[in-house]
């Protein structure tokens, strides 16, 4: 239940990493039942952090204060038994399940009636009926096919092995839930379901994320690495950005008042600390100067400023598709159309539809199955793709890679370069072995760029990236001058590169006339449909398990007692449509609230009132809406409960 109680608390943490100070006096609290968002650069220590909740690592200095018992899921880094099916490892993720289940066979196996009992009853206590359905939902959403549930784990490549940790993590019981960056190597359906399924999530949240419309929609304070502190902002990520904005400009103004000062000081020095009559004065002023605690400027400037340079030339028509066939040994999907000199394309669709495919098909990576693929004459593409990273030569350095590529470049002219995607002085000489997954995309980025390409195909180009690289790629995407066709769940980076949206799915490309709001609503209108669907399943699987483990006698006993039930059932029905109702209204008035506390102007001294008022109806509206949810919890298991009786 959501409360506003403490659950952990960070305070005055030091903590060192490989000689480095990630965290310094660093404080935080945070709240049950809330959702933060962690962010901050690379190498920043978000990790590290997660790391001490684990307890994989140890304090250098400070206090962390976290509640017995408490019940803590993560995604793991690796996958255990590579022999387990798909959907056994993901219910593996609910412990509870697993030992209930375990003593019910044991049991059985040692003809113990008693036991059997209760651990059946155990078994229903922990939602033993709904474990499978609430897996296959997980796996459903995230881009697993029914096909793939009796899959061995073992078969899957590594992005596909995060979303089964995912969805095995999501499975598990819990207080706490961490997780550091969930987005990568889901697609935008995935990505869309995940940040509708937290939304609901019932316990603390606590996600590292780059992507800053997952963090708008999902959280509900941003809690900032930065300079060895941690900082909360109230709101979502785009509160955070004006509250920081904020709070950078008065830092500035404090700052540049307190140099005046300073400078005032050291002029009186100066001028009166030879003279013997002021020399008193000028000494105290010595020493007050030495006491100032120094206010530091404001910045907010990024090491990188990184561009795709200008092309020599480019054609009108850089790729033409007359009815090509794409797929590998089975057709996948058929293409009839053309790339223009000014296309800026963002590919939608279902996983598995052939986005990638596509993708690998205009590059030349997966010869098309037939049709003609014709190039326009002055065609020169940039491709990027995850798989690009892996090849890198690991031995070799950022500087050796574009040498590779532009020979006649100048040493001087390769390192301005380099410099611009965030290498500077000697390290465009560190192997690319050390370093790390984003350190790798901006390579891979800079040797697309040097190339001078007026064709962008982009597949996830995000991943792995903070939100300073992130921001300096959109700019340099909006100011590239050729085509671009990009597969990104990164929202905030297609609206602002693309104009256009091509929906992949049912074997077909098609201009896709809605934006990414209606292609939202389209996907969550199709979950709900699939939820019903699979409630119906769950349902029907319950009246038959609860009739295959009824008695002769219980069953007689049950028909007895049908036709009473049966006339429980319609006031039931009405009650919980009532519930329902009332939910949503209060849902509504939720978010509203939440959208109207963002507003920092409230927490002025001024607003103090309205603030207050506002703080009342959402803990008023909260206490509702747990008991309404209860209510209908309530009402709903008594529904499914008659239902599964009648049905036997």
């Amino acid at each position: 239940m959501l409360t506003c109680a403490p659950m952990i608390k960070f305070n005055n943490l030091h903590l060192l990493r490989g000689g480095n100070h990630l965290l310094t006096d660093a404080n935080l609290t945070l709240h049950a039942g809330q959702r933060y968002g962690l962010i901050g650069r690379n190498g920043a220590g978000k990790t590290s952090l997660f790391k001490l909740l684990l307890g994989q690592l140890s304090l250098d200095s400070g206090e962390l204060q976290v509640p017995p018992n408490l019940r803590l899921a993560h995604m793991a880094q690796e996958i255990g038994d590579i022999k387990r099916t798909t959907l056994d490892h993901v219910l593996d993720g609910d412990q509870p399940f697993r030992q209930a289940e375990h003593a019910i066979q044991l049991a059985q196996q040692q003809q113990d009636d008693s036991a059997l009992a209760l651990a059946w009853s155990d078994y229903d206590h922990v939602d033993g009926y709904t474990a499978r359905n609430r897996a296959q939902q997980l796996l459903q959403g995230l881009g697993f096919q029914e096909a793939d549930w009796q899959q061995s784990v073992g078969s899957y490549s590594g992005g596909w092995r995060v979303r089964l940790n995912l969805a095995q993590a999501l499975m598990c019981p819990s207080d706490l839930l961490l997780l550091d960056e969930p987005t990568n190597h889901l697609d935008l359906d995935a990505t869309l379901w995940l940040e509708s399924w937290l939304q609901t999530y019932p316990g603390t949240l606590f996600l590292i994320s780059h992507d800053r419309d997952f963090l708008d929609q999902v959280v509900q304070t941003i809690v900032h690495l930065n300079q060895q502190q941690l900082t909360s902002y109230r709101g979502n990520y785009a509160a955070f950005e004006r509250q920081k904005a904020e709070r950078m400009a008065q830092q500035q103004s404090m700052y540049e008042k307190q140099q005046a000062e300073i400078a005032h000081i050291e002029s009186f020095i100066r001028r009166f600390k030879a003279k013997a009559s002021k020399a008193k004065q000028a000494q105290g002023r010595v020493k007050a100067l030495q006491r100032m605690e120094l206010i530091a400027p404001a910045y907010a400037d990024s090491p990188f400023s990184f561009r795709f340079p200008e092309f020599s030339q480019i054609s009108p028509n850089l790729l033409t598709l007359d009815q090509v066939c794409i797929g590998y040994e089975k057709p996948l999907l058929q293409a009839n159309l053309s790339l223009l000199q000014d296309s800026r394309i963002a590919l939608l669709g279902p996983n598995g539809a052939g986005k990638s495919s596509f993708i690998k098909t205009l590059v030349g990576d997966l010869p098309a199955l037939g049709g003609q693929i014709t190039p326009g004459e002055h065609l020169n593409i940039g491709y990027f793709a995850q798989h690009q990273l892996e090849a890198l030569d690991l031995e070799a350095n950022g500087l050796l890679h574009l040498q590779r590529i532009k020979p006649q470049a100048s040493e001087q002219e390769l390192r301005n370069f380099l410099g611009s995607f965030g290498w500077q002085g000697e390290r465009v000489f560190e192997p690319v072995k050390n370093f790390s997954g984003g350190e790798k995309v901006r390579l891979a980025l800079a040797m697309i760029a040097i190339q001078k390409p007026n064709l962008l195909l982009l597949d996830e180009p995000t991943n792995h990236l903070d939100l300073e690289v992130r921001h300096a790629l959109t700019r340099a995407l909006q100011e590239f001058q050729g085509a671009v066709v990009v597969i990104s769940h990164d929202r905030h980076l297609l609206r602002q590169i693309v104009d256009q949206y091509w929906l992949v799915a049912d074997g077909k490309i098609s201009p896709y006339e809605g934006d990414l709001d209606s292609y939202q609503q389209q996907l969550q209108q199709l979950v709900q449909q699939q939820a019903k669907a699979r409630q119906q399943e769950h349902r029907d699987q319950r009246a038959d398990d609860a009739a295959n483990n009824q008695s002769a006698q219980d069953r007689k006993q049950q028909k007895r007692l049908q036709a009473e039930q049966r006339a429980k059932l319609s006031p039931l029905k009405r009650q919980l449509d009532k519930l329902e109702i009332r939910l949503d209204k209060l849902h509504t008035l939720q978010a509203d609230l939440e959208q109207q506390l963002t507003d920092p102007s409230l927490y002025e001294a001024t607003q103090k009132r309205q603030l207050q008022s506002l703080l009342q109806n959402q803990t008023t509206t909260t206490q509702e809406a747990e008991q309404v949810e209860e209510d209908w919890l309530l009402c709903q298991e008594q529904l499914e409960q008659l239902e599964s009786q009648l049905a036997s």
